[in-house]
């Protein structure tokens, strides 16, 4: 047996009272069997467990053991459904993959940490440019992903935080030195409400394949 600490990314109903649940831990994001897991709240979209994986020769691992890792804003309704949300953008990122780097679940461990003391969804635009960054995945700002044309002025991000003109994305434009300064620094701190509430929309939509 292997001792595992990880977060849920996914809760399946199987036969009877039985569950599969998805969990990324610190090198993996992979399938687990729970016999009964219906029966324990513990094993719940986007917590923090510690478990042990039992492998069962032809089948999936099963998942035993298990104790929760709480945070204090579990028990505030409206941060709990903003971590919802953002925890599930990632079971669809993964998967197709099963081995990671340490790098995702430490950024969602982060975020866990953090989640009472600051803007859920500030928390949610950082992470997610963070792993863009990670993945290689962010485009200069230079260049309007739709029109190909430089961006001079009237900035504006769509899926993805792919640059555009404002006018092209028929979207509002965004400050463009508080926007260089998310890209490269990962922080919100220049970005008024508003605009998170449109980035962490866009966030919201997962990653772009």
């Amino acid at each position: 047996m292997v001792r595992l600490k990880g977060f849920i990314l996914k809760v399946q109903k199987a036969k009877n009272e039985d569950i599969i649940v998805t969990i990324l831990s610190q090198n993996s994001v992979k399938k687990y069997y729970r016999f009964y897991g219906a029966r324990h709240s513990i094993l719940q979209l986007g917590y923090l467990i510690d478990f042990e994986t039992e492998e069962s020769g032809t089948y999936m691992p099963q998942v035993r053991r298990v104790s929760h890792i709480g945070f204090d804003w579990l028990y505030n309704r409206e941060k709990l459904m903003l971590w919802h949300r953002f925890i599930s953008i990632f079971e669809p990122h993964f998967r197709d993959i099963n081995e990671i780097e340490p790098f995702y679940y430490e950024s969602l461990l982060k975020a866990a940490k953090r989640w009472n003391k600051q803007s859920a969804k500030r928390l949610i635009v950082e992470t997610y440019i963070n792993i863009l960054k990670y993945e290689g995945r962010i485009l200069p700002l230079s260049t309007c992903v739709l029109c190909k044309q430089k961006i001079e002025n009237s900035i504006s991000v769509i899926d993805g935080f792919l640059p555009t003109h404002s006018s092209c994305s028929h979207t509002e434009s965004i400050e463009y030195k508080a926007i260089k300064r998310l890209f490269e620094e990962a922080t919100t701190i220049d970005l008024d409400d508003n605009t998170i509430d449109r980035l962490y929309l866009i966030a919201l939509k997962g990653f772009l394949i």
